[in-house]
């Protein structure tokens, strides 16, 4: 029984060893600029990854066919190819660089910019995970893997803005589009009717009194001269002691529900006059008053008419703005699949796997 246990171990760990050189085998060489190797387990970390975007936007699950994953590994050749040529022709990312762009995609979700140290804190308090396993568990990849494949993301978007600078700026909306734009949406361009506010809010924290004290004064600051607002706002108090911050309301159930009032709540506000500066009102946690300085009715905005309240952007340079975005994104994408094609050359990449043979490496 004894030998027969190690035999099974033994078994076991050639299995286990077979999987392991599986998964090492090289599907091919990039070697623009040096030999980099694309091995099986590289695009099966890949695959993962593009699985779990997929099931975070069709909300099931998702599998790769073998066709896919094909498709995937020439998305994976050419991005080293990109990368290599923007690396040969002296363009460069620090690693500063690529620690920003990883932690901008947390900052835009919590709202707030974050270290490495806090996000990594954050993570441990809500999940009991560490940075390293949550990023694995979420995307397939090691926090290195990661960052290495946006550093290759942020070199391929400066080598094809290197490339294709003169030609990108060139690419603008029409105005036949943009007319075209605005006929076909032109219920979307509208005001609803909207007040102007100047709103202080004291957070209580562990003084109530001294709070209210605090809004108290603000507010008679105000009372006693509006023109007092710009100091109230532009104090290094203000983000600190309180939050000072003009703000435009619509009157429509959506902002009431945003803004946590009832309706009544906004009908009554809609109802004040411009100049009128509230009282204090208490909520839970803090102390707040508000001012109402401007009223704009609701209308249809003509393509003449400036998009929103106090901007000078009127709706035609806004439908411009995006439509022009939108043409350049295109143009972007397609110049660099254009690059990526043209790098794709035997004297470049070297298929260690084609046909027959890849097909039934892809069929795991």
């Amino acid at each position: 029984m004894k030998r027969l246990a190690i035999g099974i171990a033994l078994f076991l760990t050639i299995t286990a060893s077979v999987f392991a050189q599986s998964d090492l085998q090289p599907l091919a060489v990039v070697k623009l600029n040096k030999s980099e190797t694309i091995t099986l387990k590289q695009l099966k970390t890949r695959a993962g990854f593009l699985e779990r975007q997929l099931q975070a936007a069709y909300g099931a699950k998702q599998t790769l066919t073998p066709e896919q994953r094909s498709q995937l590994l020439d998305s994976l050749i050419q991005e080293k190819l990109v990368a290599q040529a923007a690396t040969k022709s002296g363009i460069s990312v620090t690693d500063s660089e690529v620690d920003a762009a990883f932690l901008s995609t947390f900052a835009q979700q919590i709202g707030q910019q974050v270290t490495e140290a806090k996000l990594s804190e954050m993570i441990k308090q809500q999940t009991g995970k560490t940075l390293n396993e949550y990023i694995q568990e979420s995307s397939g990849m090691t926090l290195a893997d990661y960052k290495a494949y946006l550093k290759n993301q942020l070199l391929a978007q400066r080598y094809i803005f290197s490339q294709k600078q003169s030609d990108l700026q060139k690419v603008t909306a029409t105005d036949k589009e943009i007319r075209s734009e605005y006929d076909m949406n032109k219920s979307q361009y509208v005001w609803n009717d909207m007040v102007k506010l100047f709103v202080v809010v004291v957070s209580k924290g562990t003084d109530a009194a001294t709070a209210k004290a605090t809004a108290t004064d603000l507010r008679n600051q105000y009372v006693k001269s509006p023109s007092n607002e710009n100091a109230i706002k532009s104090s290094p108090d203000n983000g600190k002691k309180y939050q000072a911050q003009n703000m435009f309301v619509q009157k429509t159930a959506t902002y009431a529900r945003l803004l946590g009032w009832s309706y009544d709540n906004i009908e009554e506000l809609f109802g004040k006059s411009k100049g009128f500066v509230s009282e204090i009102t208490e909520t839970a946690t803090d102390y707040q008053f508000y001012a109402v300085q401007e009223k704009y009715a609701a209308k249809m905005l003509a393509i003449s008419d400036i998009i929103s309240p106090e901007t000078n952007i009127t709706v035609y340079e806004y439908i411009k703005s995006g439509l022009t975005s939108q043409k350049q994104s295109q143009y972007f994408a397609q110049a660099a699949q254009d690059i990526a094609t043209s790098l794709d050359t035997p004297a470049n990449v070297e298929r260690k796997k084609t046909g027959a043979a890849l097909t039934s490496l892809l069929n795991w």
